[in-house]
């Protein structure tokens, strides 16, 4: 891993893309790195087929742990819960999920799926790259009474010792040795030009295809959609690109007890989901569809469960075994293949993540703010990183500037705010609060066992903080 400073930022196509297919290319582009701390060798994210399971235990895994765990039989290590969830979706690139084809002004964060080829030579006619004028032959010159602009048609071909006053982006006239530059000239009162220093023959020219050629390939499939490239596909010809689409997510809130508006009261409290998902979900890459309340009525998360045609569903809530969580009896129901069963991360523990259709997959995300956070980063953020063909973040560290308790056989997510010298862990971290987040830069990945200060982590970027510093977009 690597500091923030001196970290990568790898937002392009995985190398020689260009010289494969798309499925290729793609699977270049998306493949997983290892997690830092996973023991060589292990392979914790192999696609599970129908009728098999992911390892249920930490034991399976790789990963022993105390027989104190017995209680957390099922859940898988979070590496390897991250690495399913980043492969649960491959298959929809093998089935050459729909392609979409989308003007520039919406393809922004986008993959393409296409090469990108020159429609045109670039640039597309002999231009001046100066504001000056264009000149025939040696100097001094006689200059023409009219001149020439931008976006007008060809002008009349000169004729030796003739000048013409031109502007940056006209059209060279023919027969134009070279463009004089306007601080370059010196124009007498009898409309005759002189140069004040040496012209060489196609100076501050722009010559035709000086860029590219018709037909050349600018840009491989895999390639990220920056603003640069929306510039370069503009000046290529383009109006639309064909991408991978955005990944479509429902987002189902449950729970009886939750509040639209207004102050908590009568044992009933805000909803912080509902707003925050939302939003989040849109920064990691995805297309928000639909955002349903459904309280706790069984009968309503399985009627909007199997209604919808979202890829990815995300709830809130009802992850656990209480009297009113539906969930998981909602996903045995439509016979739902359980991919992950909770998850050795705090908080967020009672995570799961679920094949609900051939072309759909649920997370489910724990009713507690911070823990729900942890859940979309765990599973939800690696499944729509590989819906949306973008490739992995190279992972960083920082030390840590306090000593932070580790869980004794759990991974904990704990919210920091970044400095020059390491990361500060913030207090408020319970799997109830958001203060803590609110406020963070990072949320540092501490291990199982005692983590003491100075100790390097690696950290989680907010989707909002990766901007900043160029990495992966999502």
């Amino acid at each position: 891993m690597t500091a923030r400073g001196s970290r990568a930022a790898h937002t392009g196509p995985a190398e020689d893309a260009d010289d494969l297919g798309f499925e290729e290319a793609l699977a270049l582009v998306r493949e997983p790195q290892q997690d830092p701390g996973q023991n060589p060798g292990q392979n914790p994210g192999q696609d599970h087929g129908p009728g098999t399971r992911p390892p249920t235990s930490a034991a399976d895994a790789g990963h022993p742990g105390p027989a104190a765990d017995d209680g957390h039989h099922r859940a898988t290590p979070w590496p390897a819960a991250r690495e399913t969830a980043a492969r649960a979706a491959r298959s929809r690139i093998r089935n050459r999920r729909a392609l979409v084809s989308v003007p520039l002004a919406d393809a922004l964060g986008l993959v393409l799926a296409a090469p990108l080829d020159a429609l045109t030579d670039l640039p597309s006619f002999d231009t001046s790259a100066m504001d000056g004028w264009a000149v025939s032959g040696p100097g001094p010159w006689t200059v023409r009474a009219e001149g020439v602009l931008a976006g007008h048609a060809e002008p009349e071909a000169l004729t030796d010792g003739e000048a013409v006053r031109i502007a940056t982006g006209a059209r060279i006239p023919p027969d134009t040795t070279a463009v004089l530059r306007n601080e370059h000239g010196r124009a007498d009162g009898r409309g005759r030009l002189h140069a004040a220093r040496d012209v060489s023959h196609g100076q501050d020219i722009r010559p035709r295809g000086q860029e590219c050629r018709n037909g050349d390939q600018l840009l491989p499939v895999g390639t990220l959609v920056t603003p640069a490239v929306l510039g370069l596909a503009a000046a290529a010809g383009y109006d639309t690109v064909t991408a991978v689409p955005r990944p479509r997510v429902e987002i189902m809130i449950l729970g009886d007890e939750l509040l639209t508006d207004g102050l908590p009261r009568e044992g009933l409290i805000r909803d912080a989901l509902g707003p925050m998902l939302p939003s989040w979900l849109r920064a990691l890459g995805a297309e928000v569809t639909a955002v349903r309340r459904l309280g706790d009525d069984a009968g309503a998360l399985h009627r909007a469960l199997t209604a919808s045609d979202a890829d990815l569903v995300v709830t809130t809530g009802g992850t656990a075994t209480g009297p009113v969580d539906h969930v998981r009896p909602t996903l045995r129901r439509i016979d739902a293949e359980l991919l992950v069963d909770g998850v050795k991360v705090r908080p967020g523990h009672p995570m799961l993540l679920a094949r609900t259709k051939e072309d759909q997959h649920l997370v489910g995300l724990p009713g507690n703010p911070l823990a729900a956070v942890s859940g979309l980063l765990t599973l939800a953020e690696p499944l729509l990183r590989t819906l949306a063909a973008h490739t992995a973040p190279a992972p960083f560290a920082l030390p840590l500037l306090e000593t932070v308790p580790g869980h004794p056989y759990d991974t904990r997510l704990v919210p920091v705010v970044l400095r020059d010298d390491g990361a500060l862990p913030l207090r408020y971290n319970g799997p109830a609060m958001l203060r803590g987040i609110a406020a963070a830069d990072a949320l540092a990945v501490v291990p199982p066992g005692e983590t003491r200060r100075g100790q390097e982590l690696e950290l989680l970027d907010l989707p909002w903080a990766t901007a900043g510093i160029g990495v992966c977009f999502t």
